[in-house]
């Protein structure tokens, strides 16, 4: 029995590392072609107040984020099992973000889970094909105050969303 995987299995994991970390940007940069890019438009997408199809959740997504002074998402501890007709993923995830609560009040809420994923391969592109979220850790704090250019300081440049946040001008270099 071989266990070398192939370097096709390879180039697999690496696309679907890379579609997982394309979603991390599309929402927090509300970049919509980034999002829409990430699950094939009718799959499956059942994420916390949210369920419909990976288009809709786009379209709720871009309704929503506005109202999000601030968010950081990212992935974890990526596990990929190659199945037939697809590949079932768990990613962990840690989320935070800056807004108001249900009562309008500002809060930095920290969100730790996982995604439950199942990838199809189509035309040679991995993409997302059913989702979804559990949730293991969620916490409400209070936010440090003031503008952001007070928290913070000499640390600049300030991340922002799309088109304006500074990726974009670096990816036409």
């Amino acid at each position: 029995m071989n266990d070398t995987p192939s370097l096709q299995e390879l180039w697999d994991r690496e696309m679907i590392r890379e579609c997982l970390y394309r979603y991390c940007r599309g929402i927090d940069r509300m970049d919509e072609a980034a999002l829409r890019s990430v699950a094939w438009p009718e799959g499956r997408d059942r994420h916390g107040a949210f369920e419909g199809t990976a288009s809709e959740f786009v379209d709720w997504a871009l309704k929503v984020l506005p109202g999000i002074e601030r968010s950081v998402h990212q992935v974890h501890n990526i596990m990929i099992a190659f199945q037939a007709g697809g590949a079932a993923v768990e990613s962990s995830f840690t989320a935070l973000h800056r807004q108001p609560n249900a009562q309008g009040e500002l809060v930095a809420l920290h969100m730790c889970g996982r995604y439950l994923d199942w990838f199809e391969k189509r035309n040679g592109e991995w993409r997302i094909a059913d989702r979804t979220v559990i949730y293991d850790w969620v916490e409400e704090n209070a936010p440090t105050p003031g503008p952001h250019p007070e928290r913070f300081g000499a640390r600049q440049p300030v991340g922002g969303r799309y088109p304006d946040d500074l990726i974009y001008a670096h990816l036409k270099r």
